[in-house]
């Protein structure tokens, strides 16, 4: 298990910024650690920075984005790079794809497009880290801050339309991430999805009761719908545990 993906994003119109950093938050696994809008200012920030992932815009108003490329390459920063611009230039697509681009974008980019180059990205790097022990911890972003989660302390995860509720006897911590990415970061071993809205800790089950499931919660029994399409994988579970 691996922490959120440092993204730098580098590009001249705000507006397209903002929208692919709200792409990558709906994704989820994402951190937008900064936006530059022009090389210069891209170029003082990338060393300090260091994002594991960088979306560049090939054209910039003091310069272009093979620049900047040249640069990443240049310094071994080791980054991924997905090239995102508003001309079909067909030469400039095929240098940069010869610089160890992953993917390429034109402009207007739909959330579809987008999540697709990005998951390239993910795919390469998850079978590249395939051999190495998982962690027992995540970070969410919450409050403004980056929040360690050890999957020990969740006792189970509630999911409210965009936004998620990670429920521990510390308290709750609310997250802007779906069910289904942060599903996929948690060992399928020690959680399971049993509604489409609750995912529960396995060892944090007290029992279960008709179509609930019950766990405490701050010393109270609390009581979790089971969903019909869920039940059955649910069941086994508990009967191989049954004596």
């Amino acid at each position: 298990m691996s922490t959120l993906t440092r993204v730098m994003i580098i590009e001249d119109d705000i507006a397209i910024a903002q929208l692919h950093h709200r792409y990558l938050e709906q994704m989820g696994g994402f951190d937008v650690v900064g936006i530059a809008t022009t090389q210069a200012e891209a170029e003082m920030q990338l060393e300090l920075l260091k994002p594991q992932l960088v979306l560049l815009d090939v054209y910039l108003p003091d310069g272009t984005g093979l620049n900047i490329l040249n640069q990443l390459r240049g310094e071994n920063l080791g980054c991924d790079v997905i090239l995102i611009t508003a001309a079909r230039d067909v030469e400039t697509l095929q240098t940069a794809m010869r610089g160890g681009v992953v993917d390429y974008l034109l402009k207007p980019i739909s959330m579809d497009r987008f999540m697709k180059a990005v998951n390239k990205v993910t795919e390469k790097n998850d079978t590249s880290h395939d051999a190495e022990v998982e962690d027992d911890y995540f970070f969410v972003k919450a409050d403004k801050k980056l929040i360690r989660v050890n999957f020990e302390d969740i006792i189970y995860i509630e999911g409210l339309k965009d936004y998620v509720i990670i429920r521990q006897d510390t308290g709750r911590i609310i997250t802007l991430q779906t069910m289904k990415s942060l599903e996929a970061k948690l060992p399928e071993a020690k959680f399971k999805r049993i509604h489409r809205s609750y995912i529960v800790n396995l060892d944090q089950i007290e029992a279960i009761v008709g179509n609930m499931l019950e766990v405490i919660e701050k010393g109270q029994a609390k009581h979790i719908p089971i969903g019909k399409n869920y039940r059955d994988d649910l069941l086994k579970i508990i009967n191989d545990k049954r004596l």
